[in-house]
């Protein structure tokens, strides 16, 4: 079992910068690939940024050269580092764990969310 807390979000102004940050209690941190998803006022739950247990990362096409996903296993956290923040990047964002098979049975776990508004 892994629980998620986020933290980091609120109010910031378009241009600006925001950290989010996700801690993980539980063990087996290291085992799983993070996530950072959102969702905005009347859209569907989207993934931002991933970063996988062998170091590879990814990013949605409209965050691309603008976040920047981190983690520190022995922390057991991970950071969303967001800038040039936009208005369309309003949204609760949320802390993902999974794993998978062939080496474990599917887990999937969410944090509750922290909301990050921009501000024109």
């Amino acid at each position: 079992q892994v629980h998620l807390m986020e933290s980091g979000g609120g109010l910031v102004q378009s241009g600006g910068s925001l950290r989010l940050s996700c801690t993980a209690s539980g063990s087996g941190f290291s085992t799983y690939d993070m996530g950072w998803y959102r969702q905005g006022p009347g859209k569907q739950r989207e993934l931002v940024a991933l970063f996988e247990i062998d170091g590879l990362t990814d990013y949605a096409d409209p965050v691309k050269g603008r976040f920047t996903i981190s983690r520190d296993n022995a922390k057991k956290t991970v950071h969303l580092e967001m800038h040039n923040v936009k208005p369309e990047d309003t949204a609760i964002y949320y802390c993902n764990a999974k794993r998978g098979p062939p080496l474990f049975r599917n887990s999937d776990y969410w944090g509750q969310g922290t909301q990050v508004t921009v501000s024109t």
